[in-house]
């Protein structure tokens, strides 16, 4: 088991300054596993309406019916989204709603469970501690997980393998390591078993009780799963059967909530229609041109109308000097002017926040005079560049969380309210911070520029700590042309846990991320606690955390669990956690617990546990049967991503995503008969491609133009949970067909035929592309097109970031970013076309002529060229 020295040195965090990678430098959790065939054949699969389209996350054995396969036609095996009603005509998608059950989720239900037929006790783990009954407790115990069944592909927790090597020296190969996908704060959509009681916990290594634990009936005591030790119950466990065990939540049930309200609000149980609203804080820039500001008007009426009545909103403006906005004045709009060179006093301080204004209020009681507020602002007078305009962001920010936190911010006709839940600063900017604190000069030719930038820098850090301490979060959304500086102000979202998000304009996009940005549940105080049986060690984590130092010495002799302190707890991020182990495994099964305390937006005190088996196997092709390809190449490119914190690093990190795909050939491939090439094994089928995408598009490719979209993009691939991440690292591509259908499609540019309209997902952008001889038909390709926005606006109805959709027609300037996201496969001769593209059978020789020669030559290799250029043979479609 780690000991605490050795978990430290497992965390790797993104946040600035802080983005060490502990652990082996270039082991990486990796695998995939072909659990759906990549290309069926052709023959007429069932096709169906948009919003008849569910989503699994992980796919199903072939042999097994898979719900993802009852949408859309499919030929990739890739996972459908779920599709609900078409979005109706407001210009705005519409928000997240609160969460059905707010605790902060956590990782659920393991990946594959599985069950003993017998005890589930491990048999190569007889501990000493049972040296005066141990038969006894053979005979006794009761192994409650014999006859039940679970949903093992739980959306919280999703593991790189269904199963694990025993041999320490294969399971430990860097290029297919190990790991898993921790989402704390998704939404399980069962809903989690509720306890409102203290946990049994194991009294040596602190761990909880759950349902694989042993249980001796007669005296009640129960076996920890991670350390082996035999633990009371205090009776609670004392039972005639197992069956009357299967009534106790933790004993029946992978994830379980236990809730602790006494402190707060005895009594309290937490439903989706009393969730208290958080404190919302715009901090708006005021030094935009007319038609950036008509813009940011538009945006932030829709927003402000969008709004739960009960939500408190704050209105600051800042440019040279800081405009914090009174809501007491119900005829004009009135605002306390305060200047932006330094950050302000504790004088200043107490002469707002104990005035009489009304800065933070609820929106039902002052919807009008938030208009009236937002119609006053003016377009910037001055004959200056947008980057030369001074803006003291970094003082509006602390004005901001002072309202916040000030007595009179929660007055509302004579009645004081404390805030409850995180409370949320959405910073619209246009430009740069230019001036007061955490500011850098207007120009990058300045001198002392790079001294006064990472002043700048650690100024913003210690900002957004100070919001993070007082349980609020700082999203910065930016728009507009002018450069923003995205290293300054990246600390200050990072730190506090929030997001900073490009957009082009401050149009509909902008709109939508608003309103998603201020509806998300944020849970606050999250810890994040990860415990292994047999030797299994956390080697490295990524994600929106730091490492958080425990002493549970007092309370657990030998607490061994790797802690995280989480900055925020939303359901629109993950943990990518990688693992070793440090000799061969022994047992038949092996333990996970995470482990996730919080406090959720009802103020109650949550502490969600989910306990995972995985079996244990010596052969290597039964494990990389098991291996979900998916997962693994998110795992890997998160991991990689890290390590790619510029452009000169991400070409480095493609080499490194080459060596990775030779290295598993060789472990784990064979050699190709009377050929220098290695057989890539047939079981990691989907792998190499997703690895292909990634080497090749945004994140590490040349496709993105400035240095300050890839590390935003950067930034969010690493903090984004499994379905954003997916998106991101590999594009999903869906042919319109007749009637409103859709055909899914390798992301091949063979889908580029101009009697057809098609709609490729990349997570942060959804692009349209019309073909030239379709778009030549007015009729139909309106319809087409109406047909392909519909389904971009369901596929990304809560993503957060909300995505920029673009369409386009063929051969024009703008088809470039959709091109340049698809595999030239047309460089491929016929036959591997058609074993990768099937759909190709279906045109005739005419269609074929006429898509082959529509194809304009460059160098970049298709998928096949790329393989074999590694001396790899790449895996064939089954």
């Amino acid at each position: 088991m780690a000991n605490r020295q050795q978990s430290s040195s497992a965390y790797s965090s993104v946040i600035p300054n802080l983005d060490t990678k502990l652990g082996a430098s270039t082991a990486s959790p990796s695998s995939s596993s072909p659990s759906i065939q990549r290309f069926p054949p052709p023959p007429t699969p069932p096709v169906i309406q948009p919003n008849q389209i569910h989503s699994p996350l992980i796919r199903t054995p072939p042999n097994l019916p898979s719900p993802s396969n009852h949408g859309i036609r499919t030929t990739s095996g890739s996972p459908v989204p779920h599709m609900s009603t078409p979005p109706g005509p407001p210009v705005f998608s519409s928000p997240l709603q609160p969460a059905a059950v707010p605790f902060r989720t956590s990782p659920s239900t393991p990946q594959p469970i599985a069950y003993s037929s017998n005890s589930s006790l491990p048999t190569s783990s007889p501990s000493p501690l049972f040296s005066n009954g141990s038969v006894e407790f053979q005979h006794q115990s009761s192994g409650i997980t014999e006859d039940l069944t679970h949903d093992a592909d739980s959306p919280n927790v999703l593991f790189s393998a269904h199963k694990v090597l025993k041999q320490k020296k294969l399971a430990n190969v860097p290029s297919l390591g190990f790991g898993a996908l921790v989402s704390p704060g998704r939404e399980v959509s069962f809903g989690p078993q509720i306890i409102q009681r203290d946990p049994h916990r194991c009294h040596n290594c602190g761990a909880y009780a759950n349902l694989y634990s042993n249980i001796l009936l007669g005296s009640g005591q129960w076996q920890c799963v991670i350390c082996r030790n035999l633990n009371g119950s205090e009776g609670e466990y004392i039972a005639p059967s197992k069956e009357e065990l299967r009534n106790l939540p933790e004993l029946s049930s992978p994830l379980v909530d236990y809730v602790q309200t006494t402190n707060k609000r005895p009594g309290f149980i937490p439903v989706s229609e009393s969730r208290i609203s958080a404190p919302v804080v715009l901090v708006i820039d005021e030094c935009l041109d007319e038609q950036h500001l008509q813009h940011l008007q538009s945006s932030l009426h829709a927003f402000v109308d969008s709004l739960p009545p009960t939500t408190r909103l704050g209105i600051v403006l800042y440019g040279r000097t800081v405009s914090v906005y009174d809501f007491s004045e119900e005829s004009i709009a009135s605002a306390d002017v305060l200047p932006g060179d330094k950050s302000p006093s504790e004088e200043s301080l107490r002469a707002l926040i104990y005035g009489t204004g009304i800065y933070l209020t609820p929106i039902h009681a002052s919807l009008p005079v938030a208009h009236a507020i937002l119609s006053s602002m003016r377009e910037y007078k001055l004959k200056l560049p947008e980057v030369s305009r001074d803006r003291c962001l970094g003082v509006a920010v602390e004005f901001a969380l002072a309202i916040i936190q000030g007595p009179s911010a929660e007055i509302s006709r004579g009645v004081v309210k404390r805030p409850g839940g995180n409370s949320r600063i959405i910073v619209c900017a246009g430009g740069p911070s230019t001036y007061g604190p955490g500011s850098v000069p207007h120009s990058l030719g300045h001198p002392n520029y790079p001294h006064l930038e990472k002043t700048a820098l650690k100024w913003m850090e210690m900002l957004g700590r100070e919001a993070n301490r007082r349980n609020t979060v700082v999203d910065i959304l930016c728009a507009g042309t002018c450069p923003v500086r995205v290293p300054v102000l990246q600390p200050l979202a990072k730190s506090s846990g929030g997001v900073l998000i490009l957009h082009d304009d401050f149009g509909e996009a902008f709109g939508v991320n608003l309103q998603r940005a201020s509806t998300r549940a944020a849970g606050s105080h999250g810890i994040l606690e990860i415990r292994c049986s047999d030797n299994i060690f956390v080697s490295q984590v990524v994600g929106p955390g730091e490492e958080a130092h425990m002493d549970n010495h007092e309370s657990f002799k030998n607490d061994t669990a790797l802690a995280i302190q989480m900055l925020s707890v939303e359901e629109t991020q993950s943990f990518a956690v990688s693992m070793e182990t440090r000799g061969d495994i022994k047992s038949d099964f092996v333990y996970f617990q995470f482990a996730i305390r919080y406090s959720n937006v009802y103020q109650a005190d949550i502490s969600r546990v989910i306990t995972v088996r995985l079996p244990t196997v010596d052969s290597i092709s039964a494990y990389l049967a098991s291996v979900q390809d998916e997962v693994a190449a998110v795992l890997i490119g998160k991991r990689t991503l890290l390590r790619a914190k510029n452009f000169s690093d991400a070409v480095d990190m493609r080499v490194t995503l080459d060596e990775r795909i030779k290295d598993i050939a060789t472990k784990f491939g064979s050699q190709v008969p009377k050929s220098k090439l290695n057989r890539y094994p047939k079981e990691l089928l989907l792998l190499p491609e997703l690895l292909f995408h990634l080497r090749r598009g945004p994140l590490l490719g040349s496709i993105l133009g400035h240095e300050d979209e890839r590390s935003v993009l950067r930034s969010l691939f690493l903090n984004a949970s499994f379905d954003l991440s997916l998106r991101m690292l590999a594009p999903r591509c869906l042919m319109h067909r007749e009637g409103g259908t859709f055909e899914e499609l390798p992301a091949y540019d063979l889908a580029m035929q101009s009697d057809s309209a098609v709609v490729l997902d990349h997570g942060t952008d959804v692009f349209i592309w019309l073909g030239a001889e379709l778009a030549a038909q007015e009729g139909k390709s309106a319809a087409a097109l109406a047909a392909c926005r519909t389904l971009a606006e369901e596929l990304t109805e809560l993503r957060f970031p909300a995505p920029r959709i673009l369409a386009f027609k063929e051969g024009s300037s703008q088809a470039r970013y959709f091109v340049s996201r698809l595999i030239p496969a047309h460089k491929d001769p016929p036959y591997e076309q058609e074993a990768r593209f099937p759909q190709l059978r279906t045109l005739n020789a005419e269609q074929r002529t006429k898509l082959k020669s529509s194809f304009i030559h460059f160098d970049d290799p298709s998928f096949c060229e790329w393989m074999r250029t590694l001396k790899v043979s790449p895996p064939e479609p089954r």
